[in-house]
């Protein structure tokens, strides 16, 4: 029998899920859109979609806010995690006390600032905390531990962007329903969840002011200020990879004190009852924290970041790599010498794990989560001379734990940065190298417990790791997942985090100065918040100090790491601000 003569059998149709067949999706692909108009009134939704800040005081229907709050839980999410909470706040209490937080922070980071932005930030209204009805924040439950979740483990990161598509899912359908929605992130993210009561491992994403809208702003609020303006759109698609002539990166609007307030801090000084300048270097520095920090420093806190590093294979390192893990978990321990020298300071410690060969059990905090995750994601490290020292994806997520972990240090006012690595003076040469285009025999010395053979060994090292990186321009992120480790990105991203809260950065040696080197080159205006405490011995601290123009506070040839010269430097610079408080002031003669 042909194949003609046989019966014609029916296509099984299942009675749920997709009734489609391969035949009807060729024959139309496109018949799975919305009909024109559908279409033309979403983008028009997605067009008028608008930052609100002023709001009327009549209430939102419960049933409204139900059909908003079920679009938003429609919204994408990796491993459909679902990992958004919804707390809706009425209580006015509450609300008054969230708006205190965000205007306290909104004058904060507006003294960051140019003096043009800085006034711009200061009338950008936040009233709309206390005046929409409802304020409505969304929680990203994140205790899960990202290996758990199908797609974090490669993107620890993407619990925060389903929250985010959910927020965005959230603002159109307000938009459409006619209510008006305003995102609020000026706020210190463990201060708000202390208000609303998060547990550990539940963070913010910042405040949404929902109501009817007192206003109908025609394009986008910052936009229609000059704080920005939106981008061309052909600016920002690229067609299979990044283009080789590098875009320009998103504006950088943290700036150097103005110049008011650092005259107002030499003034100050020159008011004392003391010859200007008596105090030398100290002086510089003090003026330094009193332009940057006008409310002076509550204290402060050593910042230590740790990792292992294979390139230690060649032989470049006198110690075990094992000792990193020991100076960590003794850091915690709070008797490290790098901890002592915190505490004989007046000075908390965080401690960082940027990559360490596992250890004890360690009790984790978000950030200790953040930091795991990042390290998990990242990959094998490489040995600087075959392969780079970090993966793209772990330089960046590292970066971002840091600057995560240089805001939370910046309460106090003052942030010293120390390190522990077995052999990661190596990668400090070759990246002091890199940044400042000199060959290894200029940044390359002789390391705690190493001899003559051990130095060469670096050297050959360092400049094999430049011959492979090459000399064509990259960015600092570039030369830090090349050349670079786990604390060196840890640490940049310290720097960029502090100074974005306004606080003093006291660096300690070369490797500490290497990041922050690498910090300034991603943001200038880093530059006005750094302060040397101390030259090491390290050969190449010095030009990578000129590089930051700065000159240290001490000089005392210490090996030590772990941040204890710059501890050492705090201690100094505490007293010398008490010093300088007590003394006694003189009247002009005029």
């Amino acid at each position: 029998m042909s194949r003609s003569d046989q019966k014609t059998w029916n296509r099984p149709i299942p009675l749920i899920g997709d009734t489609s067949a391969a035949v009807d999706r060729a024959a139309d692909p496109a018949a799975w859109a919305f009909d024109a108009p559908a279409r033309e009134a979403f983008y028009a939704v997605a067009g008028a979609r608008r930052d609100i800040r002023r709001f009327r005081p009549d209430p939102v229907p419960e049933e409204t806010l139900r059909r908003i709050l079920a679009a938003a839980h429609t919204a994408p999410s990796v491993g459909h995690s679902q990992p958004w909470r919804f707390l809706i706040v009425r209580d006015p209490a509450l609300r008054d006390a969230a708006a205190l937080m965000a205007e306290r922070e909104k004058l904060a980071q507006a003294d960051l600032l140019g003096e043009e932005r800085g006034r711009r930030l200061r009338d950008l209204s936040l009233e709309g905390i206390r005046a929409a009805p409802l304020g409505v924040v969304v929680c990203c439950d994140r205790r899960t531990p990202a290996a758990g979740v199908l797609g974090r483990a490669t993107f620890p990161d993407a619990d925060l962007w389903s929250c985010a598509a959910a927020i965005q899912n959230l603002w159109l359908a307000a938009r459409a329903e006619g209510l008006g929605l305003g995102w609020v992130t000026l706020f210190q993210p463990h201060e708000l969840g202390a208000l609303l009561g998060l547990p550990d491992g539940v963070t913010t994403l910042g405040w949404l002011c929902l109501g009817w809208p007192d206003e109908l702003p025609p394009s986008p609020g910052l936009e229609r200020r000059g704080w920005s303006h939106r981008l061309p759109l052909d600016d920002i698609v690229f067609a299979d990879r990044w283009p080789e002539s590098d875009p320009a990166s998103p504006p950088d609007h943290l700036a150097a004190p103005a110049p008011a307030a650092v005259v107002a801090a030499r003034d100050e000084a020159d008011d004392l009852l003391a010859v200007p300048g008596s105090l030398g270097v100290l002086d510089a520095a003090l003026d330094r924290i009193r332009a940057i920090r006008s409310d002076g420093l509550t204290g402060g806190r050593l910042v230590l970041a740790a990792a292992d590093h294979p390139v230690t294979r060649h032989g470049v390192s006198a110690f075990p790599a094992s000792v990193t893990r020991q100076i960590l978990d003794a850091t915690r321990a709070g008797v490290s010498q790098g901890a002592s020298a915190a505490r004989a300071a007046g000075l908390g410690v965080l401690a960082l794990d940027a990559g360490v060969l596992p250890g004890p059990p360690h009790a984790e905090s978000g950030l200790d989560r953040k930091l795991a995750d990042a390290v998990r994601a990242g990959g094998p490290r490489g040995d600087l001379v075959e392969t780079d020292a970090l993966t793209d994806v772990a330089a960046r997520l590292l970066l971002e734990a840091g600057r995560v972990a240089g805001e939370q240090a910046a309460d106090g006012g003052l942030v010293v940065l120390g390190e522990a690595g077995i052999g990661n003076t190596t990668p400090a040469a070759a990246l002091a190298a890199a940044f400042l285009g000199l060959p290894a025999e200029e940044t390359v010395g002789l390391g705690a417990g190493s001899d003559a053979a051990m130095v060469d060994r670096k050297r050959a090292v360092v400049a094999a790791a430049l011959a492979r990186v090459g000399d064509r321009d990259r960015s600092p992120l570039e030369l830090l997942t090349a050349l670079g480790g786990g604390e060196f990105a840890v640490l940049t991203g310290v720097v960029l985090g502090a100074a974005s809260r306004g606080a003093a950065v006291v660096l300690d040696g070369l490797a500490t100065s290497v990041a922050a080197l690498a910090a300034v080159r991603m943001m200038p205006g880093v530059a006005a918040h750094l302060i040397a405490g101390q030259r090491s011995r390290e050969q190449g601290h010095p030009p990578v100090l000129r590089a930051l123009g700065l000159e240290p506070l001490l000089d005392l040839r210490l090996r030590a790491g772990e941040g204890v010269g710059g501890c050492f430097a705090a201690g100094m610079l505490l007293a010398a601000l008490r010093t300088r408080a007590g003394t006694a002031r003189t009247v002009r003669n005029l």
